[in-house]
């Protein structure tokens, strides 16, 4: 029996912003394509996806990584992971700023989640 498919989720703003998808929507022809693509793979694959397509940039922060187009992302239990926001390559590396942004989402994205468990101990 095949396993179940992730869940893939995407972080919202205080002001109610879905960035990640946002970026997607922004994207044209081959990138948009190739973005989409990538998401379904991390639905099928979740946390066994790999290089070239995945990434790993330390302390549980991810990239689905395209030829022109970088998905930052995250993992929760119970097979979720959090679509954060994305870019399209400018260069090889990740700026500094960028990868600052994306920590403070994850970080607001794991305070939401906990928040949310203890909630629901409460009940």
């Amino acid at each position: 029996m095949p396993a179940r498919p992730w869940a893939v989720d995407v972080y919202e703003t205080d002001k109610g912003e879905k960035l990640a998808w946002a970026f997607i929507e922004s994207l044209e022809g081959r990138n948009k394509a190739e973005a989409i693509a990538l998401v379904k793979l991390l639905e099928e694959k979740g946390n066994a996806l790999r290089r070239p397509q995945s990434g790993a940039l330390g302390k549980g922060l991810f990239e689905l990584r395209g030829k022109e187009v970088r998905i930052f992302y995250m993992f929760l239990p119970n097979r979720v992971a959090v679509l954060l926001d994305g870019e399209v390559k400018k260069r090889d590396d990740i700026p500094a700023k960028t990868v600052e942004r994306m920590r403070g989402y994850q970080k607001d994205v794991e305070q939401r989640s906990q928040a949310g468990r203890k909630q629901e101990r409460k009940r």
